[in-house]
């Protein structure tokens, strides 16, 4: 197991500077009640008193019910200032414009709220003199289960580099409320959604194969596909260059 008493200090301290070099006076994050953005808003807490997590609901009742309970329950356990954005109205505005449009299929609909919650997490940024923390993982972002320009977009994320299974280590490591630790991961972009179901593959699984160590082989080739296809989301925007 990782050094996670050295492993906080040493974040806490990565987050210290980047605000000192940015002269950005306070942090912003999303609070979505899950695993990756209770470590993220545990970090920039301890770096920054003027930390604010935001719980950003949009039309899916699990956002509303357990994820806004267990948002509510680390933010309280570590003192984190806590506001709340319905997003749905906005959404639905946003499909209706875009009847006459186009046809949107389930990609376009479920990659609308991780857009919506970064446009208003760099809002109240800008608003505030804050920084955006990102609370992407190591795993997820080897197979590409972020949304380009949504969740995948910040000014600097403190857990960027450990898979799920360190993320998990750290919170127990931190005593993160036992909700948080024992909740099915969930993006909760639909109703009923898991992570792991979508993925097809297990958390242990592709922490297992990141590590180099040998799974099923259907499993391996499902990681390595997920891999090859959202390659471009890992890269710079492709520019033209002469």
């Amino acid at each position: 197991m990782r050094d996670y008493k050295a492993e906080f200090e040493n974040r806490v301290e990565f987050i210290k500077n980047i605000l000192k070099s940015s002269g950005a006076g306070g942090i912003v994050y999303g609070n979505s009640g899950g695993k990756d953005s209770a470590l993220v808003g545990i970090l920039c807490k301890a770096a920054c008193e003027n930390t604010v997590g935001i719980i950003l609901p949009c039309t899916v009742k699990r956002n509303y019910d357990e994820d806004a309970k267990d948002a509510l329950a680390v933010a309280g356990a570590y003192g984190i200032e806590t506001r709340r954005v319905d997003l749905s109205p906005v959404k639905e505005a946003l499909i209706k414009s875009l009847g006459g449009v186009t046809a949107l299929n389930s990609s376009a609909l479920a990659n609308m709220a991780p857009r919506l919650r970064m446009i208003t997490l760099y809002a109240v940024a800008a608003a505030e003199n804050r920084l955006v923390a990102g609370t992407g993982n190591r795993s997820e972002a080897y197979v590409g289960y972020f949304t380009k320009w949504g969740d995948g977009a910040n000014d600097f994320n403190p857990i960027a580099d450990l898979t799920v299974t360190e993320i998990y280590e750290f919170l127990r490591y931190l005593g993160a409320p036992e909700v948080i630790i024992n909740k099915a991961p969930s993006a909760a972009l639909f109703d009923n959604q898991t992570d792991e179901s979508e993925m097809g593959v297990s958390y242990a699984e592709l922490d297992a194969y990141i590590r180099g160590e040998d799974i099923p082989s259907d499993k391996a080739e499902r990681i390595k596909k997920l891999h090859e296809r959202s390659e471009h989301k890992r890269r710079g925007i492709a520019k033209y260059a002469k």
